[in-house]
């Protein structure tokens, strides 16, 4: 599995960000997989929501999956870029009361997921999934509320 989190200087604890990704893609049986985690500021990431979901205002994490859901995988993967706004996570985990660690962990475990196909926008009964599926995954790490 072969991954890169590009920080640009915007936050440097993230060395648990490996077991969560590893953890995830793990569970998910994704071998092979290729992807990047990019931290950003306000800025960018309200720029990158603007330009390809047409919603301008910040938001904490946006994935851009390479991968069609209908396609069949065999072998390496290619699954796209995760982009996390390190303000708004800050931000957030003060918000919900938790630490920084566990709220980029939940963003990142979150952004990965949509990588790998699942969307609760349309669908309320795989956002349940998916949220069980992050807590499960958190929780195994020991990255708690």
């Amino acid at each position: 599995m072969n991954f890169e989190i590009v920080d640009n200087k915007l936050y440097k604890d993230y060395d648990y960000l490996y077991d969560v990704i590893n953890k995830t893609l793990e569970h998910e049986n994704a071998k092979d997989a290729y992807l990047s985690v990019v931290f950003v500021d306000n800025n960018e990431i309200r720029d990158i929501n603007k330009t390809y979901r047409n919603i301008d205002k910040v938001t904490d994490v946006i994935s851009f999956a390479l991968e069609d859901n209908d396609e069949e995988i065999i072998g390496e993967r290619i699954l796209g870029d995760i982009f996390i706004s390190i303000p708004r996570m800050k931000e957030q985990a003060r918000v919900y009361g938790h630490s920084e660690k566990r709220e980029l962990s939940f963003l990142c475990c979150h952004g990965l997921l949509h990588l790998l196909g699942y969307d609760h926008v349309n669908n309320k009964e795989e956002e349940r999934i998916m949220f069980d599926l992050q807590d499960e995954i958190l929780s195994y790490l020991n990255i708690e509320r």
